[in-house]
C-alpha cells in the first residue's frame, strides 16, 4: 500500500517531447527526399586529399544549363552523410544539420541531393509549403507575381507581423533589377515569359516574428504561359506543381472567348493593352489534368487552388447598376486588407461573386474545376490597378486585391485563422 501511494505522489519524470520532422522539397528543382538523405557541401578543400580537393560539381551544373547559366569551374567537395560515421553526424530537433569529415572540419552547408543547390536552414524541421503560379500565356502571370512580392514585402507581411524574404542575394538583386523597377518605378509593362528562356525561380519565405511559428517558403516559377499547353514543356516544370501545397491559377477576362469581344467594343477607341487570343481556362486545366492530376487519388488534385481572375479593373466595362455580368458596386473593385486574420466576410464574397460570374461566362471551365479539383476558392485582382497603354503604366500603380488569393492560401495551410468580422 505505501508502495502504491508513493509511486502516486512521486513526479513522473518527463520524456523530452519528440519533434517531428518532415519530407523536404528542394525550392531549385522540386525533388522530395528525407533529411537524412541530404548531401554537404565541404568547408575546406585539400590539394593532397583527392576526395576532399576542388572539383566541377556536375549535378550542379547540370541544373545551371537548364536554365542558361554559366557553369562553375571548381568547387568543395560533396560530402554523402552515408560515408560518414554516426558520432560524426550532427543533428537539431532530430534532423540532420551537419557532418564533421575525417579532418574534423564540420560543415552545415546542406544541399539537395538532386541539383546540389543550397537548401534553407529551417528544410525538414518545417513542411515544404510550395506556391506554384499557373495560367496560360499573356494571363500576366509576370505582373503579378511582381504585384504581389512588392505587396508582401511592403504591407502584407507587417500586417501579419512577419517578413517577406529573398532566400539570398541573387534574388533579390534578380526580382529588383528584371522585375520591380522595371515595373513600379519606370512604369513598364513586362514582357511575356517567353517559352525558350528558362527562368530559375523566385524564392522568398514569408518568416513570422513569432518563432514558433513555422516559416512559409514561397516559390514563384516564371513559366511560360503557352508551356501550360504544351505536353514536353509542361513536364519539365511539373514537379514544382506536383510538389505544391498551394496553386494559384490565374484565369484573364480576354481568355473567355464569351466576354472577349464584349469588352474590347466597350473599352472604346483606346482600350489600353490587349492580348492576343490565348488557351482558354479549360484547356489549362486539362493540360494539368493529363500531367499530374490524374496520377492523383481519385483522378483529382487535394491541393488547395486559388482560382484568380486577373486585371480586373478590365471588368469595369461591363459594370452596370443591375449588371447582367458584373454590378458597378462588385466587390471585386474594392480593395480590401486581412489584418492578422482572413477576414471571412469579405472572402466569402468575393468567392461566391467571382465563381458566379465565372459560371454564367464559362460553365465549361468551372465544371473542369469541379471534376479536377477538392478545393478552390475564386478571387478577382488588378495587379496595377488600371490597363496599361503602349506598355507604359499611366500614374501611380495601386494594385486591387493582389495579396488576397495568398492570404488565403495561409489560412488553408493553417498558418493563420479566418474570423467572421462583427
Amino acid at each position: 500500500m505505501f508502495g502504491l501511494l508513493k509511486r502516486m505522489f512521486e513526479k513522473k519524470e518527463s520524456k523530452p517531447e519528440r519533434l517531428p520532422f518532415y519530407d523536404i522539397v528542394c525550392p531549385y528543382c522540386f525533388s522530395k527526399f528525407h533529411h537524412e538523405d541530404v548531401v554537404f557541401r565541404a568547408a575546406h578543400h585539400r590539394d593532397d586529399d583527392e576526395a576532399l580537393a576542388l572539383q566541377e560539381d556536375e549535378a550542379l551544373n547540370h541544373y545551371r544549363e537548364k536554365f542558361g547559366l554559366a557553369p562553375i569551374d571548381e568547387l568543395e567537395a560533396i560530402i554523402h552523410p552515408s560515408m560518414i560515421p554516426d558520432e560524426n553526424k550532427l543533428y537539431s530537433d532530430r534532423v540532420l544539420m551537419g557532418v564533421s569529415d575525417k579532418y574534423s572540419v564540420v560543415t552545415r552547408n546542406r544541399l539537395c541531393p538532386e541539383c546540389h543547390n543550397d537548401l534553407p536552414v529551417t528544410a525538414g524541421k518545417h513542411p515544404s509549403n510550395i506556391v506554384s503560379i499557373v495560367g496560360a500565356t499573356s494571363v500576366g502571370k509576370s505582373v503579378y507575381m511582381t504585384s504581389l512580392i512588392h505587396t508582401l514585402q511592403r504591407k502584407t507581411a507587417n500586417n501579419f507581423d512577419a517578413a517577406c524574404i529573398p532566400l539570398d542575394n541573387g534574388i533579390s538583386r534578380r526580382f529588383r533589377q528584371e522585375y520591380e523597377i522595371p515595373l513600379f518605378e519606370n512604369g513598364n509593362l513586362l514582357d511575356s515569359t517567353q517559352k525558350t528562356r528558362r527562368q530559375e525561380p523566385f524564392i522568398f519565405q514569408f518568416v513570422f516574428k513569432d518563432e514558433d511559428q513555422a516559416p512559409l517558403t514561397l516559390v514563384f516559377f516564371d513559366v511560360a504561359g503557352e508551356g501550360m499547353t504544351d505536353k514536353d514543356y509542361i513536364k519539365l516544370h511539373a514537379s514544382h506543381i506536383k510538389n505544391s501545397s498551394g496553386i494559384l491559377f490565374l484565369v484573364d477576362p480576354m481568355q473567355i472567348r464569351t466576354i472577349r469581344e464584349k469588352l474590347i467594343h466597350l473599352m472604346g477607341e483606346k482600350p489600353g493593352e490587349i492580348v492576343g487570343q490565348a488557351d482558354e481556362p479549360r484547356e489549362v486545366v486539362i493540360s494539368l489534368f493529363g500531367d499530374f492530376i490524374a496520377h492523383q487519388e481519385n483522378s483529382k488534385t487535394k491541393i488547395p487552388t486559388a482560382v484568380v481572375l486577373t486585371k480586373s479593373d478590365l471588368l469595369g466595362s461591363l459594370a452596370q447598376e443591375n449588371g447582367d455580368y458584373i454590378r458597378s458596386n462588385s466587390n471585386v473593385f474594392h480593395n480590401v486588407t486581412h489584418r492578422a486574420h482572413l477576414n471571412l466576410n469579405e472572402f466569402e464574397n468575393i468567392n461566391g461573386e467571382i465563381r458566379r460570374f465565372l459560371e454564367k461566362v464559362d460553365i465549361a471551365f468551372i465544371n473542369a474545376l469541379d471534376v479536377y479539383f477538392k478545393d478552390t476558392a475564386f478571387f478577382a485582382v488588378s495587379a496595377l490597378g488600371s490597363n496599361p497603354v503602349d506598355r507604359q503604366v499611366n500614374g501611380i500603380i495601386s494594385p486591387v486585391r493582389v495579396d488576397e488569393p495568398f492570404i488565403w492560401l495561409l489560412y488553408k495551410l493553417g498558418f493563420i485563422e479566418g474570423r467572421h468580422e462583427q
